[in-house]
């Protein structure tokens, strides 16, 4: 006998082979019982199996922005040593300057950041930041330059030069920010899994210092930074907040001091430190006030109590404190427009005990200062300065007596106000009583997220940004133009040139927020979908209504598409139907006017997609639902109120499909391309909506949500590329799909959930819509990267080897091959003992015994989807079918089907959630009855003689010993053996544990009291 490629075996190998193939005779009921399961749970819930999705290495790599380990960044670049070198006053102990080359953050001086063109080694690059996060401040850091959040990034915005730099590094949502007196360092801190801090130097946009793991499980609510630059405070996001203060100019991993506050004390979200003092800081609460000081002896805090019979008046809720410029005194306001003044009882002991300072404050004073809400506080020099409700900033002298008073029409609620730097010879400036702040102008933002600009030596207010103060969900790119029009639920459309990148046009819908939008194929018109279900059709340069609005839809619109000619445009609601507008000409100009609608799924709709006829150039139109039904619509048979259904074909068995796609022509074939909740791909051929091709998907953390093709490119017309959206990042595909994920590549842009994707015409940008952070990102694309990505990853099978546990030379690989040989000798017969040419190849019928054999439990429908993908491989260019599989394809074939990530335990425990009930202990369980019944009544049924064949190897009852070759089973004698093995009261574990004999079965732990 030879394997495959000449050598010798023995005939006695085949007995051997069966053997060891015998061992794990009873993977085929395993599966079968596995597989049906599985299917059973879909059939009566109807709802997607979403597998818990850990990012593996690779893959968490790749989907890691640039300078995600600012630490090491900052240690290669010898940064944090010189950055601490360049804090004023260093002290023992911290970080001392390289003695090599100075690096770029040691020789960084102001101007430096714009100098010289980024270049980007990534296949996606983020290259500018529409919107910004308006529940953080906007700082001014310069003349001309703003920084702020958009989602995980904080921007220093250019606004005279319209130029942006990115500070990228933190995997969550920025929570909060904070800024040096000097404007040199800037500190950002993030919520969500392993929480970061980073401090950046401005200058250069270098991070010189990450903190990993300050504040595990809950993030960071608030962060400070003391006057002279080199000690940081954080308050945790947790029930339970923990205060910390770092030295961050030192290596140290641990804070300095820490303490942990009572939830009696409200949250605290506002922290700052004491400018004459960096060992004071005070936070505060909508209802506490907290002083600290720490030192030698760790942190300590004091609480001291405010209530509305302290000064026989209400108090409000506090909002902001700040330390008196008279070394003694904080101040708190309130909003009810009040301002709290703290101060030390008994000042004679100051000198004596430091600590008496943080012990003896207590509310001295309560002074009105206006009726309506403080919602900012903050002290200037010689000044008090406060924002409120109504858009007015005050300025008060140390008495709290008011100086001036700056009012603008129209500025919304003061969310932060930031003064530009003092110039270098302020302190020997003279300045008028009336004024001393003259020379410093300021930057408002406010909570509908207007930015503005103030100067003090006028009443201008300088608009700088207005943006979206409620969730962007929709954006689409212009087919012809530079242009990107981007819609809030606020109601705010606005149409921006992103190549210059500046504001076209934009407009207020007040009634209701747009939810989704598309350009028609020239560009002239732009449609428009509503939050209260309307649907208007705009003219693309004057954002003007171009005919009626049309209301038809029973709620939100969710999707919109033109047809490529233009004759249709479809939508989809909340409500699972499907509308159609025909055009129309009405006085001489295009219109849409209604044509039918239909309630088509009754699940959420994913997609629609309009396509062209093979034979003509009619449009076709599909929609794709959660229902896991694709539907086509015959719009040519379609009439008034009538909308035909051409066909309707069910794409998933388990998986929830979730978005679509037409698949670029590689063949004669042409497909249907998409995307489901288990990390999978299909093809679907476009007439018959056969599935054609099963493949793995990109496997960043959470499945694709949507998905377009990338327009050709001029240099490589034969090249095509696939943009997508998960949950929280943005990616690449190269096409053809084969499953190797060196093909794809990913990266985090909205982690808080990304909304919409749209392409440039040119293909040289990808946008994508952040919803609730409320911005939209612009991602320069670079190909060249992601194929050289690609072609480091492997060629041929390389890939896919890796894919195996163990690789190539691993033993998973080679008891593949054994059970391969394996199922070839038994083809020929297992009782030959002559030698004999085994081929490389195996019968397609041998594919799910091999597959099961290796840990991967199809169902049925999945055995079909195999063997039809290999059978008709070759069928449209020969008209033949394959009958055979060698153990390449086979390898490929098992890696594109089985389960991303295995078979968990989560899964099975999902089964019975949906199946079982709770019982008297807790647990949910299945009656053996009710489970027998499933198995062969719902779903893919089996006959009892199967079900009693699987049950008897699974419970080692086989009556050939094991053999594999039986085809029948007597039922006789088999409800006995059930009962007798199998208990009445069936739990996840108990079933994966004791029947499928699998060891993913973890035990829930249980608390005893």
């Amino acid at each position: 006998m030879t394997r495959g490629g000449g050598r010798e075996l023995h005939p006695r190998v085949g007995i051997i082979l069966m053997e060891y193939f015998v061992q794990r005779v009873s993977a085929a009921s395993v599966g079968q019982l596995v597989g049906r399961l599985e299917v059973r749970m879909a059939g009566s819930s109807d709802a997607a199996l979403k597998e818990s999705s850990p990012d593996g290495q690779m893959h968490r790599e790749a989907a890691v922005p640039p300078q995600q380990d600012s630490m090491a960044a900052a240690q290669e670049d010898g940064a944090l040593g010189n950055a601490a070198a360049a804090a004023p006053q260093r002290a023992p102990g911290e970080l001392e300057e390289h003695s090599d080359a100075p690096s770029p953050v040691w020789g960084a001086q102001p101007g430096l950041l714009f100098r010289g063109e980024k270049q980007s080694c990534h296949p996606l690059s983020l290259s500018w930041a529409l919107g910004y996060n308006s529940s953080l401040a906007v700082h001014s850091i310069g003349d001309g330059m703003l920084l702020y959040v958009c989602a995980h990034t904080a921007v220093i915005h250019d606004v005279l030069g319209s130029r942006q730099y990115h500070l990228q590094g933190h995997a969550n949502a920025i929570s909060c920010l904070c800024v040096s007196e000097d404007r040199r360092w800037v500190a950002t801190a993030d919520q969500g899994p392993d929480p970061l801090v980073i401090i950046w130097d401005a200058f250069s946009g270098i991070p010189v210092r990450t903190i990993f793991d300050s504040h595990a499980g809950g993030g960071i609510c608030a962060v400070a930074i003391s006057e002279d630059a080199r000690c940081l405070v954080t308050i945790s996001a947790g029930m339970v907040q923990r205060v910390c203060v770092w030295r961050w100019t030192y290596p140290d991993e641990s804070p300095v001091c820490d303490v942990e506050l009572s939830p009696e004390f409200g949250f605290q979200d506002f922290v700052i430190f004491n400018p004459q003092n960096p060992y004071e800081f005070v936070s505060n609460s909508k209802t506490q006030v907290i002083f600290y000081l720490w030192g030698d002896a760790g942190l300590q805090y004091s609480t001291p109590s405010l209530t509305k019979q302290t000064f026989g008046s209400a108090v409000g809720h506090f909002t902001q404190s700040a330390f008196h410029f008279n070394a003694t005194q904080v101040l708190t306001g309130t909003s009810a427009g009040k301002v709290v003044v703290w101060d030390v009882e008994r000042k004679r002991e100051l000198d004596k005990e430091p600590q008496g300072r943080v012990h003896g404050m207590k509310a001295t004073k309560l002074v009105p200062m206006q009726e309506e809400s403080l919602t900012a506080l903050m002290v200037l020099e010689s000044c008090i300065v406060t924002g409120d409700v109504r858009g007015q900033v005050k300025f008060y002298n140390g008495h709290l007596q008011l100086l001036a008073c700056y009012d603008h029409s129209g500025t919304g609620p003061i969310q932060s106000i930031s003064f530009s730097k003092a110039p270098p010879d302020s302190s020997a400036a003279p300045s008028t009583s009336s004024h001393p702040f003259a020379a410093r102008n300021f930057i408002l933002s406010t909570s509908d997220a207007t930015v503005l600009r103030v100067a003090t030596d006028g009443t201008d207010f300088e608009k700088v940004m207005k943006e979206a103060k409620k969730a962007v969900t929709a954006i689409a790119c212009h087919p012809q133009q530079p242009r990107l029009a981007m819609g809030s639920h606020c109601g705010l459309l606005k149409v921006w040139d992103y190549q210059q990148p500046q504001l076209l046009m934009s407009r207020i819908f007040p009634s209701a927020g747009v939810q989704c939008l598309s350009y028609d194929p020239a560009g002239s018109f732009l449609a428009a979908g509503f939050t209260d279900g309307s649907v208007h059709v705009l003219d693309a340069i004057s954002l003007l209504s171009c005919c009626e609005v049309f209301r038809f839809s029973r709620g939100p619109v969710t999707h919109i598409q033109f047809s490529h000619n233009s004759e249709y445009l479809a939508t989809a609601d909340e409500k699972y139907a499907v509308t159609v507008y025909k055009r129309v000409l009405q006085n001489e100009r295009r219109c849409w006017e209604h044509l039918a609608g239909l309630h088509s799924h009754y699940k959420p709709i994913r997609s629609i997609l309009f396509g062209i006829h093979l034979d003509g150039s009619e449009p076709r139109l599909l929609s794709l639902g959660e229902d896991r039904q694709l539907i086509e619509y015959d719009l040519s048979s379609s009439s008034k109120d009538q909308l035909v259904v051409l066909h309707r074909h069910r794409v998933e068995q388990a998986a929830v499909p979730l978005c679509l796609a037409w698949y670029p022509h590689f063949s004669t074939e042409s497909f249907i391309l998409t995307a489901n909740s288990c990390y999978k791909m299909k093809l679907y051929n476009a007439t018959t909506k056969m599935c054609r091709k099963t493949l793995l998907g990109p496997t960043y953390g959470s499945p694709l949500e949507k998905m377009q093709i990338l327009p050709k490119s001029a240099a490589q017309p034969q090249k095509h590329y696939l943009a997508y959206i998960t949950k929280d990042k943005v990616g690449l595909q190269i096409l053809p799909i084969d499953g190797n994920p060196h093909k794809s590549s990913a990266f985090i842009c909205h982690p808080d959930g990304a909304s919409d994707l749209a392409i440039s015409y040119d293909g040289r940008y990808i946008f994508t819509a952040g919803g609730s952070d409320r911005t939209v990102l612009k991602w320069e694309v670079n190909l060249n990267v992601l194929e050289a990505a690609a072609s480091l990853g492997g060629e041929d099978l390389v890939p896919f080897y890796r894919l195996l546990e163990g690789g190539q030379d691993g033993e998973f690989f080679r008891e593949l091959e054994d059970y391969f040989y394996y199922v070839q000798l038994r083809s020929h017969g297992i009782d030959m003992l002559e030698s004999r040419q085994v081929s490389t190849y195996i019968p397609l019928e041998e594919i799910p015994s091999v597959m099961r054999a290796m840990g991967f439990y199809p169902s049925e429908e999945e055995i079909e989807e195999m063997i039809n993908e290999v059978k008709f491989s070759e069928f449209v260019d020969t008209g033949e079918q394959v009958t055979k599989i060698n153990l390449r394809d086979f390898i490929k074939l098992y890696i594109n089907h089985r389960p991303a990530f295995g078979l968990s335990m989560k899964t099975i425990r999902q089964a019975f959630q949906v199946l079982g009930y709770e019982n008297e202990n807790g647990d949910k369980v299945i009656d053996r009855g009710d489970l027998l019944s499933l198995l062969q009544c719902r779903g893919e049924h089996m006959m009892e003689d199967e079900l009693a064949l699987c049950l008897s190897a699974l419970l080692g009852r086989h009556p050939m010993g094991g053999r594999s070759d039986l085809d029948v089973r007597d039922p006789s004698g088999a409800a006995a053996l059930m009962e007798e093995e199998i208990p009445e009261q069936i739990t996840a574990e108990r079933f994966t544990a004791g029947i499928l004999g699998l060891s993913i079965a973890e035990p829930e732990k249980r608390t005893v009291n």
